[in-house]
């Protein structure tokens, strides 16, 4: 299949960019986006000091490398895909997962309550406080005057943790 090739300005010979029209052979997906393999035209010495036509492989970045040529169907192109990492699928079932860590907030005339720990990412979390882990979330927690913020989800992530699987399921524990 044709394809325009950029080709790069050369300031040592003061050339501008320049396209010429190469051969697509495949294009592939990467990580970091989109690749062409193009065989742009070339010449080549011979043994008998001669020269031929040859043909240079490269592979190069699209768009920025590579313009597609009106009216030409690149559907038949050898393709390869990149294949979705299983993070990938697992973000896409789950979803984008919330920042590690935990946040204490300080709280002033609320009865009972002094502290509240929320998720990082909770509306309430005052921000620039400081991340606590998991055993310093907990620690705090085990404070009666701490209370878990129910908005972000630190209770119901927390409190098993603190107390134990069962009381969150209704069954009594098993008997050994």
């Amino acid at each position: 299949m044709p394809v325009r090739v950029v080709l790069p300005a050369d300031p040592v010979l003061g050339t501008e960019p320049q396209e010429v029209v190469a051969r697509l052979w495949k294009r592939r997906q990467t990580e970091t986006g989109w690749v062409y393999l193009v065989g742009l035209p070339s010449f080549r010495d011979r043994e008998d000091g001669g020269v031929e036509a040859a043909e240079y492989r490269v592979w190069v970045r699209a768009p920025d490398h590579v313009r597609p040529v009106d009216g030409v169907d690149y559907d038949q192109v050898v393709t390869e895909k990149l294949e979705r990492s299983p993070q990938a699928v697992v973000r896409e079932v789950l979803g984008e997962r919330r920042p590690s860590g935990w946040v204490l907030a300080k709280v002033r005339d609320r009865g009972p309550a002094r502290s509240v720990l929320h998720a990082p990412d909770c509306e309430e979390a005052p921000q620039g406080a400081p991340l606590l882990d998991v055993d310093r979330a907990l620690d705090a927690a085990e404070h009666p005057g701490t209370q878990l913020c129910t908005l972000c989800g630190a209770a119901q992530e927390l409190t098993p943790l603190l107390r134990g699987f069962d009381h969150i399921t209704d069954s009594a524990p098993a008997d050994s």
